[in-house]
């Protein structure tokens, strides 16, 4: 299975909510050192923006396993960069604000934040 497939996975537990960050950092939990349990519990705390609208999950997620994958910090710089030129925005709550004002639901929105930051890690 693929990363993208493993994080479509995620997004389509019913049974489980992965939030943003915990989506990315599950997918990625084998090439950081983590059982996936260790990675759902690490991210618990940064959905939706750090729980109050703050730095997107999906981005957070994203930096949380080059960090741990020891990517050099001008690579990470240059992902966050990436990120917000794609996005124009790099906080959840005008992520969201901006999806709602184009009629884009929440889920849709956020799903492909997700499997965006998953195709920058591959």
């Amino acid at each position: 299975m693929t990363h993208l497939e493993k994080a479509r996975q995620l997004r389509a537990c019913t049974d489980v909510h992965f939030n943003c960050c915990q989506s990315v950092l599950v997918t990625f939990a084998q090439e950081m050192g983590l059982t996936e349990e260790q990675a759902y519990d690490l991210g618990s705390s940064f959905g939706s923006g750090m729980r109050c609208g703050s730095a997107c999950g999906a981005l957070t997620g994203g930096l949380m396993v080059l960090g741990m994958t020891h990517y050099p910090p001008e690579e990470v710089d240059s992902f966050r960069r990436k990120f917000l030129e794609d996005h124009g925005e790099i906080n959840c709550a005008a992520l969201l604000k901006k999806s709602h004002d184009a009629g884009i639901p929440r889920k849709e929105h956020c799903d492909g934040l997700v499997f965006d930051v998953v195709q920058m890690l591959e």
